[in-house]
């Protein structure tokens, strides 16, 4: 029976029944990794001799008819800047070399209490800080689908490994992107939960002793498949188990009933961030599909707010939460910085420094901004059932690592452009907790994949996956890079 690029929750299923073994699906992966991890170093740190004592484990309690639960057996990689109890956790930080964590991270034990069985980590970048995946203790992680090019970041070990078959199901997090790029740029699925619906407790950063959850900061599942997305989200979903967590309402069933009744607005391509041809053309033909299918579509809605003013707003609050454990000395920097510069500087840089310096006055004015897009957002979704637009606004690019982010530039239909132009897309609609589900949607001229973001209003999330299943069904589902489907 075949194993590759199976659902990880239909494999579950197939163990719990006897037909396949879970000792078998590990050695599976364990022989994936074996023939392609070297060439692209996705999967960076494993637990076999563990893993396999919970395979055999996991296949005894099958056949006593003993249930672990909807991943009953399945082996599965995990990020590498979550907490894994007894597994290495580097979080692509120098300090954390050694850092053998005691216990797992909430997100990771509800999978582990679901019957998976964890068996190795994948490659981010120091501090999953960046949008490629390298750092000093691992090295640089590849594109399956191109070597020369980056498999992005900060998910994109797990994005990269999922593409190339080395695990059946992955667990992410995205502050500016770290799902939904890495999934675009490797052709998987991914899906950026709403705010605080997935604890990020046990999470690097900020940390794993740390209680609060970090803002903006979101988790949410990769796969290989829409129903992988669903039923691992059912599993994710819920806050820390204590009495510092708060409960979220339970997520709604999706807000149309069937493609005729589906309202949806395009956003292709902006001004504020000019989008490579063939991603918005990508996009105009997915939303062709579902107006073939009978849904509304609008390629002119946009939410009352300004794109170029959220960034700003987003990129202020988001290095607000990545400066938070910085030097004091880094922050003095800043506020140097900030103190010399012409108050109309609206530069990348400065606004990255503005956030390391800010003082908890100037985040109140900042968040009040953000609580106003976060109505305009609400209302756009009263008229609109999801928005189409771009994870990022181009494919894969060639490995950057200069250690300057503001000298990287990226050619945009021949044009250069900052680096950090990646965030703007992935920012327009973290900053206001909206939930996000990535979906491929086909290859560049150049055989890169291309794909966009689902997003709909906040807690709407069953609504962007059923969005995605239709475009799975519909349009094109994952389809694996060359040579690797083997």
């Amino acid at each position: 029976m075949s194993i590759l690029y199976r659902s990880a929750f239909g494999l579950a299923q197939d163990i719990k029944a006897g037909k396949l073994s879970a000792v078998t699906v590990l050695e599976f992966y364990l022989d994936r990794i074996e023939q392609f991890n070297p060439g692209i170093n996705a999967v960076v740190a494993l637990d076999t001799d563990r893993a396999l004592e919970r395979a055999v484990a996991a296949d005894k309690a099958a056949a006593e008819n003993e249930d672990w639960g909807p991943l009953h057996g399945v082996p599965m990689t995990i990020k590498d800047a979550w907490c894994t109890e007894g597994l290495v956790t580097v979080g692509g930080i120098p300090e954390r070399r050694d850092f053998i964590p005691e216990k797992n991270a909430v997100a990771v034990q509800r999978l582990v209490d679901a019957g998976a069985i964890i068996f190795g980590k994948t490659n981010v970048p120091f501090m999953s800080a960046d949008l490629q995946s390298f750092n000093e203790i691992y090295d640089v992680t590849n594109n399956p689908w191109n070597v020369e090019r980056t498999c992005g970041g900060s998910s994109g070990g797990a994005a990269a490994a999922l593409a190339s078959g080395l695990t059946p199901l992955e667990l992410g997090s995205d502050i500016g992107g770290s799902i939904r790029t890495p999934s675009h740029f490797n052709g998987v699925f991914g899906h950026k939960s709403s705010y605080e619906l997935i604890s990020k407790r046990g999470h690097l950063p900020p940390g794993d002793k740390v209680l609060s959850e970090p803002d903006l900061s979101c988790a949410g599942p990769l796969a290989t498949c829409v129903d992988d997305l669903e039923q691992a989200l059912a599993l994710l979903a819920g806050p820390a188990p204590d009495i510092t967590a708060h409960p979220l309402p339970a997520l709604p069933t999706p807000s149309f009933r069937d493609a005729s009744h589906l309202r949806v607005a395009v956003w292709a391509d902006d001004e504020f961030c000019r989008v490579d041809k063939s991603i918005a053309e990508h996009i105009e033909s997915a939303a062709k599909t579902l107006e073939n299918l009978g849904a509304h579509v609008d390629r002119h809605a946009r939410p009352a707010i300004d794109p170029q003013a959220n960034h700003e707003n987003y990129l202020q609050i988001l290095m607000s939460v990545i400066g938070a454990d910085v030097p004091e000395e880094v922050r003095q920097m800043a506020r140097d910085m900030v103190a010399a510069a012409d108050p109309d500087d609206r530069s990348e840089a400065l606004l990255q420094m503005k956030g390391i310096a800010m003082e908890h006055r100037s985040w109140i004015v900042q968040n009040e901004i953000r609580q106003h897009t976060r109505v305009a957002w609400e209302a756009f979704f009263r008229d609109y059932d999801v928005l189409l637009c771009p994870c990022a606004h181009v494919p894969a690019f060639e490995h950057d690592h200069h250690p300057d982010m503001q000298a990287r530039v990226i050619a945009v239909n021949g044009v250069e452009r900052p680096y950090t132009d990646v965030l703007k897309w992935a920012g327009l609609t973290l900053n206001a907790y909206l939930p996000a589900t990535a979906v491929p949607l086909g290859t560049t001229a150049d055989g890169l994949p291309v794909g966009m973001q689902i997003a709909s209003r906040y807690l709407g999330d069953r609504t962007t996956l059923a969005v995605a299943r239709l475009l799975e069904t519909h349009h094109r589902a994952f389809v694996p890079p060359p040579g690797y489907n083997d």
